[in-house]
């Protein structure tokens, strides 16, 4: 069985991964002499008083050594006589849960260790949880430091009764537990001589024989398309590695989300033509017409996918900032990127127990159900159907970090009979009735900081001018169309999402909005531009310092806040995060009012957002008709 064998070491910090793996590579001599060399040399450094210290060949990095845990996932390659094998050596400790989780994505099979002198630990659950959430169906359990326990059977037995339990709620194809003793290498490429009493093979004879039904070609043909490939006007292909199935010349395929059907002219495969492609392959496809297919698009043969734009699906959140419902992200799935939401936090599961946890957010190594709502249709499936187009992760917006890494459960059907109204009467028609180009000027700052008034004498100033307009107030909107909102985190989100929905309306209508809002976090008020329009956005940043803010204090409210009777108050219990590059700022503590009006409209007409009818007057003095 010269197959290869992808695997993931796992566990709890401290239970053995990397000496387990060292330990296989060294008997079964795998290591080239210079680097039994260096490990010998490493270890009289080691933790293990000048003896071979084997999670050295694993464990490369300073930290890493010098704490004696493993960090970052480890690649290693090797080569038996029988078999080949990449195997991920993950860390245990909890803080670096999303890297153990990186290693699960790719591997076939999981070895978790479980310390015999502990047994079952809450990582433990963790990580086999998040091994079966990324679709490993062959688990092994390696019952570690068996020496010591004196290779006590009966505390093997023990352990091994908890962790059948454990996996009675898991969907597995096989599960197979060794006692083991990495350090003193015990049932890790020969039977141990230690344990006569256990009467199964070896960990590396188990993992060279077994088979891990790799997809074959009977499965529908599926490709992503990752790019197209277009060097002149003659040539249109498209490239992509093929998830499943098979494609010959001459198949007829169909182009999703499209539907449009077309046949199989050409395979290039590694650059040479081909007849057919099989899964796994990297190739270019060329069709007999031209169809509207873009990277993100997935070619297909017979194939049952979803196309849509809602559905749940279950996440490890990895983020440092916790995860409310709300939030806007990019959704990466398959080859398409795509502004996500997530909607609605359905429940968090335990990972102790399984159960299902009402929650409404998320925190660092928690697993989630939600339900996320994507700008476009896409291409997606269950993850049990198809992994390429079930898994996904989340990256968010501003950082550009990755903050969660998920499965597709199921799809959410929207009602088929709602349809976009188009209107006859049309934005531009109304702006040109009106004579004025519609925009939402987007005021953010402190509470305090001189939003409103501002935003008053600027509305003021604009129908002086012969203009349409309306002002948006953040206290006006809470207390009619944002009424059931509150102050958490998802209620601002959402008090924000509204807003800029009004805001778009009203600029269809023809109107020039004013709003007047903390609106604290950068990421909304991004999504709010996005729905609003990029071009039709004006933000202005009221960057009134924080002491001047809370010296005014006109409604009591820093009081409050100071006193902890006003919990998640912007700028003392909550944050504010300023704008990086805001198209106006403004500054209420050192200038008037009129002044600060003064300077957006001139920054209104730098960016062109006021008709020629009244730039030229908007800067005059005699223009205060409603003042």
């Amino acid at each position: 069985m010269n197959t290869l064998l992808k695997f993931i070491t796992c566990g709890s910090v401290d239970d053995g991964k990397s000496t387990l793996i060292g330990h296989m590579l060294y008997d079964a001599k795998l290591l080239f002499a210079d680097q039994e060399q260096a490990l010998l040399l490493d270890s009289q450094m080691g933790s293990r008083g000048g003896a071979i210290d084997y999670s050295l060949l694993l464990d490369g990095l300073m930290a890493e050594r010098e704490q004696g845990i493993t960090i970052d996932v480890a690649y290693r390659y090797f080569t038996t006589e029988k078999r080949s094998f990449i195997v991920a050596d993950t860390p245990g400790h909890e803080e670096y849960t999303r890297n153990m989780a990186v290693g699960a994505s790719f591997a076939e099979l999981a070895v978790i260790l479980v310390d015999a002198t502990h047994g079952v630990l809450t990582q433990t659950r963790r990580h086999t949880r998040i091994c079966s959430m990324m679709g490993i169906r062959h688990f092994v359990f390696a019952v570690n430091k068996m020496d010591l326990i004196r290779y006590d059977e009966t505390r093997f037995e023990k352990i091994t009764a908890d962790i059948r339990r454990m996996m009675a709620e898991y969907e597995f194809t096989s599960l197979k537990i060794f006692p083991v003793s990495a350090t003193e290498g015990d049932n890790i490429t020969t039977r141990s001589k230690q344990m006569l009493w256990y009467r199964g093979t070896s960990l590396l004879t188990y993992l060279e024989n077994i088979r891990t039904g790799q997809e074959d070609d009977s499965t529908s043909f599926l490709m992503p398309v990752q790019r197209v490939c277009r060097p002149d006007s003659s040539f249109r292909g498209f490239q992509g590695q093929i998830e499943a199935g098979m494609i010959k010349t001459g198949d007829t395929i169909t182009t999703l989300p499209s539907g449009e059907k077309a046949v199989v002219s050409q395979i290039l495969d590694a650059g040479k033509a081909a007849d057919s492609a099989g899964c796994g392959h990297a190739v270019t496809i060329t069709l007999d017409r031209e169809v509207d297919v873009s990277r993100g698009c997935v070619l297909v043969k017979d194939a049952s996918l979803c196309v849509g734009s809602l559905f749940t699906v279950r996440l490890l959140w990895m983020d440092d900032a916790p995860l409310v419902a709300g939030k806007n992200y990019y959704l990466k799935l398959g080859t398409k990127l795509i502004p996500a939401v997530v909607l609605h936090i359905n429940h968090k599961i335990d990972v102790n127990t399984g159960n299902e946890v009402p929650a409404d957010t998320t925190f660092k190594n928690e697993i989630a159900e939600c339900d996320i709502s994507v700008s476009d249709k896409i291409v997606f499936d269950r993850f049990q159907n198809s992994p390429a187009l079930g898994s996904l992760i989340l990256i968010d917006r501003i950082t550009n970090m990755t903050s969660a890494c998920g499965v597709v459960l199921k799809n959410i059907k929207r009602s088929d009979n709602l349809t976009w109204q188009k209107l006859e009467v049309t934005r531009e028609f109304r702006a040109q009735q009106k004579e004025q180009i519609p925009v939402t000027i987007w005021m953010t700052g402190l509470s305090g900081s001189g939003k409103s008034t501002v935003a008053n004498a600027l509305e003021k100033r604009l129908v002086s001018l012969g203009l349409h307009t309306m002002l948006l107030d953040g206290d006006n909107i809470r207390m009619g169309l944002n009424r059931n909102l509150g102050f958490k985190e998802a209620d601002r989100i959402e008090n924000i999402r509204r807003i800029a929905e009004v805001a778009r309306l009203m600029n269809d209508a023809g109107l020039i909005v004013i709003t007047a809002f903390i609106s604290p976090y950068a990421q909304d008020r991004l999504n709010a531009r996005e729905i609003i329009g990029k071009d039709s956005f004006f933000e202005i940043y009221v960057n009134t310092p924080l002491e001047e803010c809370e010296r005014r204090d006109v409604k009591g409210l820093y009081k409050k806040a100071r006193s902890g009777d006003l919990p998640d108050f912007t700028g003392i219990s909550s944050p504010y995060e300023a704008p990086d590059c805001p198209d106006a700022l403004i500054d209420t503590s050192d200038r008037k009012i009129q002044e600060c009006v003064d300077q957006i409209l001139q920054a209104l007409e730098e960016r062109e957002l006021l008709p020629a009818r009244v730039a030229s007057v908007s800067q005059q003095s005699n223009s205060n008709l409603l003042l």
